[in-house]
């Protein structure tokens, strides 16, 4: 990894199409309950940033691909760095909805 590489924008388009070529993995969208109503990835599993320590328990393989979501790319930055804390290891920030190209499912 460059120097400029820390500053690179997440693509949310490419991490999307890497999470649907893979059999097993899962999609994070952590942004409110009511953000994600409003519009989310296709198979995207809503756990909120603030509460993620105690929603993961249902995701007992720590090994799994993690591909994480948000808005703008912030809060998924923050998610990454809290699950890989938790003991994660194949975790993704793959950036903001807002730059996302294709159908939203409501």
């Amino acid at each position: 990894m460059g120097l400029f590489d820390f500053f690179k924008k997440a693509d949310i388009n490419a991490g999307y199409r890497e999470f649907r070529s893979l059999k097993r993995a899962m999609l994070v969208d952590v942004r409110e309950p009511a953000e994600y109503k409003s519009g989310h990835l296709q198979g995207a599993r809503n756990i909120p940033v603030d509460s993620i320590e105690k929603a993961t328990s249902g995701i007992q393989d720590k090994d799994m691909p993690l591909f994480v979501y948000c808005l703008s790319g912030a809060r998924a930055r923050k998610a990454v760095s809290k699950l890989t804390k938790m003991g994660y290891t194949n975790v993704k920030s793959i950036g903001g909805i807002n730059d996302y190209t294709g159908k939203l499912v409501k």
